[in-house]
């Protein structure tokens, strides 16, 4: 299908950002998970997906929508009305980027798509990214966002989840429990000013969910955290995630890995067994 009008002119357009790699985020984001950041430092390798600490753009607050997300410009391109969630994305680790340095990002919107859901018409546009050091590309990325139309409280209410029950058994599971605090320092560590990761009063009466949303992109964070905690010493070459269902704070949820091959599959799952999100790791040398 085609586009919507008003997407339409995104598709193709490119944009290149300039930052500095700086510790002091991925040890923030360390602190933030509970872990040691003096582990990180000038020179050091910057760890799977932190580099979505950076690159952040400065969108002031006069041009934020109501729901905190930019309401023009900015990387994925606004669509007025519309939820906004990130479905999934794919990532391969070509070389480490390294904190201290400076780095180069190019965005693409490389292809804009429209379907019909369960909840409705859909549109899903995939943003592409390499990021690289002294010219040399180090990360390459698609990232699929989905559209979809707002939806009242009490039609959030009765949407069922989107979930399935995942039949296998990890090898290894870790349990987290994402609190208010955490979902707000993730937020202002990546410049997302969406309220449904913080609002409560918002997020329960105008979106209509039970409670705080876990940011896809920390869920993913943590798996590829996993990933490198069950295959110790071994390098990502490969990283590919897929969001299923929303995840809520207060409530626990398992990290789960398990085996395959040379490689691992990996998931996250909540209370009541319903996977919110998967992933596929694979390592060089596998």
């Amino acid at each position: 299908m085609t586009a919507s009008a008003g997407l339409a002119g995104w598709l193709g357009k490119t944009r290149t950002e300039d930052d500095l790699l700086i510790p002091g985020p991925a040890r923030r984001l360390l602190a933030t998970l509970d872990r040691d950041p003096a582990a990180l430092s000038e020179g050091a390798d910057l760890p799977p997906l932190f580099h979505w600490l950076y690159f952040l753009g400065e969108t002031q607050v006069q041009h934020l929508a109501r729901d905190g997300n930019p309401a023009e410009g900015g990387f994925p391109p606004p669509q007025p009305g519309s939820r906004v969630m990130w479905a999934g994305g794919r990532l391969q680790f070509l070389r480490p980027l390294i904190l201290g340095l400076p780095a180069q990002r190019t965005s693409t919107v490389a292809a804009i798509d429209e379907k019909l859901g369960s909840s409705g018409p859909l549109t899903i546009v995939t943003l592409r990214f390499s990021l690289a050091q002294a010219g040399e590309i180090a990360v390459t990325e698609e990232v699929d966002v989905v559209y979809r139309p707002a939806a009242g409280a009490e039609e959030a209410e009765r949407a069922p989840p989107r979930g399935r029950a995942e039949p296998a058994v990890p090898d290894t599971m870790r349990t987290v429990v994402f609190d208010p605090v955490m979902l707000f320092r993730y937020s202002a560590l990546t410049f997302n000013s969406h309220r449904i990761h913080y609002d409560r009063p918002y997020v329960q009466t105008v979106e209509g969910y039970p409670g705080l949303l876990v940011q896809g992109p920390l869920t993913a964070t943590l798996l590829a955290q996993l990933a490198a905690e069950v295959a110790p010493g071994r390098k990502l070459a490969r990283f590919a995630y897929r969001a299923l269902a929303p995840l809520y704070d207060g409530q626990p949820v398992d990290l789960c890995a398990q085996a395959y091959g040379g490689d691992l599959k990996l998931w996250a799952q909540d209370h009541a067994g319903v996977v919110a999100m998967t992933a596929e790791a694979a390592f060089k040398g596998g």
